[in-house]
């Protein structure tokens, strides 16, 4: 998995290899968000500086299917359409949150709602089908 982070104002690629799912809630023994000190990668990391780009926003999957798939790990706080809905490119269909942040999962594409597969309050896997379209 890679990863774009920005440390001190300067931007690095980073390959990521999961070694096992964590359970959801906070995790014991993490390092604060708020460290002043970065730590040195690790021996299996792979560290690459990066020009600047503005970063990409966190978006759904899309399948030939004509599903939302969850881009991440979190837990849906609101669902905003219902089957039978019309929506448009970009209407927010859910509200996630992941790593105590909310991000809106937009629609990628027009069309008619034909099933939500998730209820708020629920915890999803990254790449679980959130919804799917007719």
């Amino acid at each position: 998995m890679k990863l774009r982070i920005t440390v001190e104002g300067k931007t690095y690629e980073v390959e990521v290899e999961v070694l096992e799912e964590a359970p959801a809630g906070p995790l014991h023994g993490a390092a604060s968000v708020h460290s002043t000190a970065a730590a040195p990668p690790a021996a299996s990391t792979k560290v690459h500086p990066t020009p600047d780009p503005s970063p990409a926003p966190l978006s759904s999957t899309v399948t030939s299917e004509q599903v939302v798939k969850a881009p991440i790990v979190g837990t849906i706080l609101q669902i905003k359409v219902a089957p039978g809905d019309t929506v448009e490119v970009n209407q927010v269909l859910l509200v996630m949150e992941a790593m105590k942040m909310e991000t809106n999962i937009a629609s990628p594409i027009a069309g008619k709602i034909k099933s939500i597969h998730v209820a708020a309050g629920q915890a999803v896997k990254a790449g679980q089908v959130l919804v799917e379209f007719e």
